[in-house]
């Protein structure tokens, strides 16, 4: 997964920094980001529709939850920083900047739930979480709040993308960023794999030499 959806992440990534009045370093948030956004996406992070995103199948049959209210969630949750928190507000209306899949992580009888909490005007990722339900509630079993950061499900695996940056970087243009593969085992998320993608750094155009005559 890394390596096809490290690809698309970059150019997503690329094409929004275009795109946005203020440049991200993260894939996109579009204007509508519901706080009941469900959908598990087996691609890289943040697409155009994945805030509104559609329900896929998850790596192991097991019951989809109700929709969650991930807002309160992530709000009612004492391991989530206070900044993250101070950062989940209304972007429109009652429109919050959440994304929320769906997916069995963790081997239980229903499916986790991933929440990405973005930033309103640029879409950087602030923090990611997986909540595992047990006996009706939620509990926090994964977190990773160093932005820009993004998490989602593949084929069963948690997998967290990070921005990296080398001093003088502009937000628009990371150097590169560091794609980490977490598995359930033994109660808890552990790392399996780390891949490392370096961005290409684009120069001008270079000229066009003259048709000979």
């Amino acid at each position: 997964m890394t390596g096809e959806g490290s690809a698309r992440t970059r150019g997503g990534i690329q094409a929004v920094g275009a795109a946005l009045a203020v440049p991200t370093a993260l894939a996109l948030l579009v204007s509508g980001c519901g706080a009941g956004g469900t959908g598990a996406r087996d691609e890289g992070p943040a697409h155009a529709d994945s805030v509104a995103g559609a329900a896929t199948a998850s790596a192991a049959p097991s019951k989809t939850p109700d929709t969650v209210n991930a807002v309160k969630l992530v709000k009612d949750d004492p391991k989530v920083a206070p900044e993250v928190k101070r950062e989940l507000k209304p972007c429109v209306a009652d429109e919050y900047p959440v994304d929320v899949s769906y997916g069995n992580l963790t081997g239980g009888s229903a499916d986790d739930v991933v929440v990405n909490v973005l930033t309103c005007g640029d879409a950087v990722g602030v923090g990611s979480y997986v909540y595992h339900e047990q006996d009706g509630s939620y509990e926090n079993v994964f977190k990773a709040e160093e932005p820009p950061v993004y998490a989602e499900i593949d084929r069963g695996d948690l997998v967290v993308t990070k921005q990296v940056y080398e001093k003088g970087d502009p937000v628009s243009s990371p150097s590169g960023e560091n794609v980490i593969t977490y598995r359930w085992t033994a109660g808890r998320f552990a790392e399996k794999y780390r891949t490392h993608n370096d961005y290409g750094k684009v120069v001008g155009d270079s000229p066009t030499p003259a048709p000979p005559n």
